[in-house]
């Protein structure tokens, strides 16, 4: 593994860290640089924006409030939310819909984000969750509601205008209570409008800006669909108790891990739940999700029980654009990832041959003035 993620700064990021957990084995490791104009190294204990992964959370908040009997996975929002999502997408489109990504609901943020000059005035405006789901109310749907998957922010953003709907509560105090307090996440937050990501933490390069430092960000843009702020033992920590049980019940889990095809036509790109996703490994499949944000990127895979895990991060973002193939960032962070996840079944403890390229419902589209979603 120390190999392996010591290729990844030679592949071109400035820096990566990692928390790699096998049993009650732990391991973390970093290589690189933390800000490429200063020498300081990459340290594995640093706080890292996760992007999407923060849907995982919100997800597993939206369905305590159903464990509870406070929710119904197939209410329609409008009962919810009347003001928000009135007329039909309030009537069709279910909670459980927002959740697994099959609302049919405009992505906000391919509005938002549609050119360079659009991302250093989003890094010091402050957005209203409900201003960021009017833009995408406002889109033309992608489908009808429940008709197939198509990855939308706006579904998590409801989700948190939803949370405080049932609970009375805003959904980020929800959050705290209910996972980050009980299980100590004490380098996990949501940072709201405040800039800085508070604690030991590296820069954050996109690429076609050069060397400038971006982890100076307002994340409102992001809110409950990707505005978190973690390091990669905590992710570890967090999945591993949901995945072993201890935060949703056995039929809510189900629920959850119950996903719907990301690609129909190629199986190969695993199914998404309720804030939750499959990725395809050498040793089987692994359960996670991935995150991009402005000089962040962030992956967190999980085997079923929760004993396997792996959560890493680098420091750069948006070093593929334009490109038609893999980038060789790609090609040494995935096999990292792919080590780390199945050197405890192989021989030797090393995995074999070059390893495949993980899918992720992060990355970037094909137009090439479009940047990066959480």
């Amino acid at each position: 593994m120390r190999a392996a993620l010591a290729a990844v700064p030679e592949a071109g990021v400035p820096g990566v860290l990692a928390d790699v957990r096998d049993g009650r084995h732990d391991w973390r490791g970093a290589a690189g640089h933390a800000f490429l104009v200063e020498p300081r190294p990459m340290q594995p204990q640093l706080r890292h924006r996760i992007g999407s992964v923060t849907k995982t959370f919100v997800a597993t908040t939206v369905l305590q409030l159903v464990d509870e009997g406070r929710l119904g996975l197939d209410d329609p929002i409008g009962r919810w939310l009347p003001d928000v999502v009135p007329g039909e997408p309030g009537a069709r489109v279910t909670v459980r819909m927002l959740l697994n990504h099959t609302s049919g609901i405009g992505n906000y943020t391919n509005a938002l984000i549609d050119s360079y000059a659009s991302i250093p005035r989003m890094r010091v405006t402050s957005y209203a969750p409900a201003a960021l789901v009017a833009i995408g109310l406002a889109m033309p749907p992608t489908n009808a509601p429940g008709a197939g998957f198509s990855y939308s922010n706006t579904n998590y953003v409801l989700a948190g205008l939803l949370i405080g709907a049932v609970t009375g509560n805003d959904a980020v105090a929800e959050v705290q209570r209910r996972i980050l307090r009980p299980l100590r996440l004490t380098g996990t937050s949501f940072p709201g409008t405040d800039p800085t990501i508070r604690g030991p933490h590296s820069g954050a390069y996109f690429a076609p800006f050069g060397v400038r430092d971006h982890s100076e960000f307002n994340m409102s843009w992001a809110w409950t669909a990707g505005e978190m702020i973690a390091t990669t033992a905590d992710l570890n920590t967090f999945f591993r108790a949901l995945l072993g049980g201890d935060l949703l019940s056995p039929a809510a889990l189900d629920e959850m891990l119950d996903g719907v095809p990301i690609r129909p036509d190629l199986p190969a790109a695993g199914s998404y739940g309720l804030g939750i996703r499959t990725f395809a490994t050498p040793c089987g499949e692994f359960w996670g999700h991935d995150g991009a944000v402005i000089g962040h990127l962030t992956f967190s895979m999980h085997s079923r029980d929760g004993a396997r895990q792996v959560s890493s991060g680098i420091n750069i973002s948006h070093y593929q654009v334009g490109l038609p193939d893999p980038h060789p960032i790609d090609i040494a962070w995935h096999t990292f990832l792919l080590t780390a996840a199945c050197s405890a079944t192989e021989p030797g403890g090393r995995t074999t041959g070059v390893a495949p390229q993980l899918p992720s419902v992060t990355q970037l589209p094909g137009n090439d003035a479009a940047v990066a979603v959480p």
